[in-house]
């Protein structure tokens, strides 16, 4: 096994053209393949991307996908040219999005599927019959690296965008807040709308406001409906369900978050 730290090293292309692939595949790498490094193998190299290019070009498209809300998603195996995911599209594969969905689930999901469209894809590339479709880019979108900071939730946004970002940071970097100067980390939650009579006796509560504490849950006022939270960890803290939280946490209605 050999692992250069810059793919543009001398030595480490020197290897690659010692070895003369007929191709070479790229999952999840994290770096732009140089054209000295694109024109050594025979077929070119080939890259197994978690999205249905042009959509989600870049570092974290599972997350994004759940975040944004995406109903559907799927692996693209591609041509890669010396751009950010721009290469020809071979063949791409479809996977559905549920409404429970993490970051998490949907990456092993990713992980299943794309061991079978590479080798999918591979096949068409030995019998000659690889399709080589350009990508539109004007409907290109991307997306950034994921980082720490993006968890820090914001309530003024609506409850159904908060319990996206909390699926779509599970389980890594998780979405966080703060209760009484320790973090705070959600796990699970649902979105809900506030019913004629919550409107009432709500109406005074700013978002991050507890409003209600149920046997199950906590229900946070967001910007625009109710977060009900039903898993979630303080800090140094195990994970647990919101009904063994609030046996051994006294959460009050009032009390604000963040």
């Amino acid at each position: 096994m050999y692992q250069p730290l810059k793919v543009k090293e001398p030595e480490f292309l020197e290897k690659i053209e010692e070895l003369s692939p007929d191709v070479i595949v790229v999952a999840a790498f994290g770096q732009i393949l140089p054209k000295a490094l694109l024109d050594i193998p025979k077929y070119g190299c080939i890259n197994v991307h978690a999205s249905l290019l042009p959509k989600y070009r870049g570092a974290a498209p599972i997350q994004y996908s759940v975040i944004d809300g995406e109903k559907e998603t799927g692996i693209t195996i591609m041509y890669m040219d010396v751009g950010l995911d721009t290469g020809d599209i071979i063949l791409q594969d479809i996977i559905p999005i549920t409404s429970e969905e993490t970051g998490g689930s949907l990456f092993d999901k990713m992980a299943v599927q794309g061991s079978a469209s590479i080798i999918k894809a591979l096949r068409q590339i030995e019998a000659g019959e690889a399709n080589r479709i350009p990508q539109d880019n004007e409907k290109a979108t991307y997306v950034k690296m994921i980082s720490k900071e993006m968890g820090k939730l914001d309530f003024t946004r609506s409850a159904e965008q908060i319990e996206r970002l909390i699926r779509g940071l599970n389980p890594w970097p998780s979405a966080y807040t703060f209760l009484e100067g320790k973090s705070l980390k959600l796990w699970q939650a649902e979105a809900e709308n506030i019913s004629e009579s919550q409107q009432l006796e709500f109406k005074n509560a700013t978002p991050g406001t507890v409003v209600e504490v149920r046997d199950n849950a906590i229900v946070i006022m967001t910007g625009e409906g109710l977060l009900v939270v039903k898993e979630l960890q303080l800090e140094g803290k195990k994970r647990m369900p919101a009904d063994a939280f609030l046996r051994g946490f006294s959460i009050t209605v009032g009390m604000e978050l963040g």
